[in-house]
């Protein structure tokens, strides 16, 4: 992997030379839009609003609207009187409690590689970043750009995360707040129970994107059976509207498959004929959907 940008951090007469690494990706499944009647792939184009034409790129210029359909226009030289100089360098300005900040101003990771000559001093400001629980608060520019960023110790190594500036942030005054309701002992100790009850430790193994795998299945489907639809889309479930939420909270912390004290418990016999019929049917579709692929490939 390449790095996307090299350069030092910085701070008092400290300087460590390290290079950024993109901490996470996401790879998009791409479609592209067709014409229906032969599947020709149908381009972008630059039309104007006022008459329809298309524009070529040497007539378009930049706009900034000030009022309701009103422009001025802003050219190379006017980005450059702006523009901030690219020092290469991760300038922290000041280090405070990580405690502090909300989780809200962090939205970009990148891993910070040390480089050549960098590894003592790089290994010395990640343990005493550790050692205390503070962050670095940085400005860097990353491609003519000046971000706002945190300079984090993450397990062995250090992380650049970009930041949001406050003005970015939506004031939380902006959305509607939950009306003052009086929450019983029993309501919150039963809540409290069933955040116990589904507490385990953090896998992220575990967690999978439901949506892509399964938008890739039905791809897959559709390649197979020559772009035919598979199936019938699946009914949305409605959540249903809760009015007595200490019935709901016990109905959650029962043991699954299991009945209250009074309730009827299900026969054995009729639970174990329901399984096997589970099972043969189950198996007789997976014997289907493997004779399918089959056959396709």
């Amino acid at each position: 992997m390449r790095a996307i940008w090299k350069g030092s951090i910085s701070f008092g007469l400290v300087n460590i030379p390290i290079a950024l690494y993109p901490a996470t990706h996401r790879e998009e499944l791409r479609f592209h839009l067709l014409r229906s009647r032969d599947l020709s792939p149908v381009n972008y184009k630059r039309v104007a609003q006022t008459d329809g034409k298309e524009v070529p790129w040497d007539q378009i210029v930049k706009g900034y609207e000030y009022e309701k359909g009103k422009y001025v226009v802003i050219k190379e030289d006017d980005f450059k009187r702006v523009d901030v100089e690219a020092t290469q360098t991760v300038d922290i300005q000041s280090f405070v409690n990580l405690e502090e900040v909300s989780p809200l101003f962090f939205h970009k990771p990148y891993y910070m590689e040390p480089q050549k000559g960098g590894d003592r001093a790089y290994v010395l400001l990640r343990e005493a970043l550790e050692g205390s629980g503070k962050i670095g608060i940085a400005k860097v520019v990353i491609k003519t750009r000046q971000h706002l960023a945190a300079v984090k110790p993450q397990d062995e190594g250090l992380m650049l995360e970009l930041m949001h500036f406050p003005d970015e942030l939506r004031d939380v005054d902006e959305f509607k707040k939950p009306r003052e309701a009086k929450i019983s002992k029993k309501e919150s100790d039963m809540a409290r129970s069933l955040v116990d009850s589904m507490t385990e430790k953090w896998d992220p193994d575990r967690i999978k994107d439901d949506y892509r795998e399964a938008l890739e299945e039905m791809i897959e489907d559709k390649i197979a059976h020559g772009g035919k639809s598979v199936g019938k889309a699946p009914s949305r479930k409605h959540p249903p509207n809760v009015v007595d939420l200490v019935a709901v909270l016990e109905q959650s912390l029962r043991p699954k498959g299991g009945t209250s004290s009074g309730g009827k418990r299900r026969p054995a016999a009729k639970a174990k004929k329901a399984a096997g019929k589970k099972r043969t049917s189950g198996g007789a579709s997976s014997r289907k959907k493997t004779s399918r692929a089959k056959k396709a490939a």
